[in-house]
């Protein structure tokens, strides 16, 4: 369908259970539902960055910034920057460099950050995933007693690398993102560590309970496999786990992130391959765990956040997804167990590439360019 945004309602489905109720196949057409100038919030510039790739808050209100080129910022929420010194080397180009990055649950008792980046190998950089504590003295921001705690086997690899960071609620365990490199076999090989969603101890060891243990190695640490490039990894107010990751030609997803599923890339997807070959599509193989939206045209889904603050209160329990190519801000509401839709998309006029929330309720998003603006929403009245 031309000019069509197609948004997929379907019911997760396991080992072949039948669809949930209540669920059903939509098809949203673009021309009715176009992406909206008109925004209920008003957005402030608060501070620029060259190319920023994420942001994390930390108790006290003030955020790092990571920038794709191996920069780290402490930032205020008036816009003051002062770098963080100790960063590691990145490999920075095309999708890599230095990713996502997020506060330790336990924050404000053993000051330690979690970060992941691609560091530079043989063959390509290699995802990795380290923490450090954050300190501070004499005004100055620094990282000290750095380890790196995971990195991806096997080793190297091209674009698409996700390090997507979500601490699980009860703060005991990590979740961790892990994109194709641009090789879609991986996916669904479960002697890699590409391709999939992993589950992780605070150290980076692999839980004893994960769906693999008794496997040991790369296979212990898997909690889902058959991703191709995620970059939104988040916890819903109800405790359960969403995804959202870049489809190829089309078919961009958002999924519900079950133990043990596979979610079928690339033996199955809603788009189809860059050279017009087409692919299999989800309804064909309902051993594969289904997207609950997927959009085509693509979006290229970027940040996604839970929404639970005070000055959105008509906003509770939505989702927020930033896209890139879309260039624009989408709301996705939750209407029943495992269903959502796409409520709202408001054009931004800039690839969105994360998106937060502070404690007050203020919404923080980041411009993925050179000159990228760090933006506040607030309600516009």
């Amino acid at each position: 369908m031309r000019n069509a945004v197609r948004i997929a309602l379907t019911a997760a489905i396991i080992g072949g259970i039948a669809a949930l109720p209540g669920l059903a196949l939509a098809e949203v057409n673009a021309a009715n539902s176009p992406a909206s100038t008109s925004r209920p919030f008003k957005t402030t510039a608060v501070a620029r960055f060259d190319t920023p790739w994420a942001i994390a808050f930390l108790p006290d209100g003030r955020m790092l910034v990571t920038e794709k080129g191996g920069q780290l910022f402490l930032v205020t929420p008036a816009g003051a920057k002062s770098e963080v010194s100790g960063v590691p080397r990145v490999q920075a180009g095309g999708q890599n460099g230095l990713l996502d990055i997020a506060a330790s649950p336990g924050f404000a008792r053993d000051g330690l950050i979690y970060f992941s980046y691609v560091e530079p190998s043989v063959g390509g950089g290699t995802l990795a995933l380290a923490r450090a504590g954050l300190k501070e003295a004499s005004g100055k921001a620094g990282l000290d007693d750095l380890a790196v705690i995971w990195r991806a086997s096997p080793k190297g690899g091209g674009g698409q690398p996700g390090g997507i960071i979500a601490f699980a609620p009860d703060g005991r365990h990590l979740f961790l993102s892990s994109g194709d490199r641009m090789e879609p076999e991986t996916a669904q090989n479960t002697e890699t560590n590409r391709g999939k969603i992993l589950r992780l101890n605070l150290d980076g060891t692999a839980p004893a309970d994960n769906p693999m243990a008794a496997q040991g190695g790369v296979q212990a640490e898997i909690w889902s496999l058959g991703h191709r490039n995620p970059y939104g990894l988040a916890f819903a107010p109800d405790g359960s786990l969403w995804e959202n990751e870049m489809g190829p030609r089309g078919g961009d997803e958002l999924n519900l992130i079950r133990r043990g599923a596979n979610y079928g890339w690339p033996i199955v997807s809603n788009g189809d391959n860059y050279s017009g070959v087409p692919i299999p599509r989800h309804r064909t193989r309902p051993e594969f765990e289904a997207p609950v939206i997927y959009w085509t045209p693509i979006i290229a889904p970027a940040g996604l956040a839970f929404y639970s603050g005070k000055l959105f209160p008509q906003w509770r329990g939505s989702a927020f997804i930033g896209a890139l190519r879309g260039e624009a801000l989408m709301r996705i509401a939750f209407d029943s167990k495992d269903g959502a839709r796409q409520a709202d998309r408001w054009e931004m006029g800039a690839r969105i590439r994360d998106v937060a929330v502070d404690r007050d309720g203020a919404i923080w998003l980041i411009e993925d360019a050179s000159d990228g603006h760090l933006l506040r929403l607030t309600p516009a009245k």
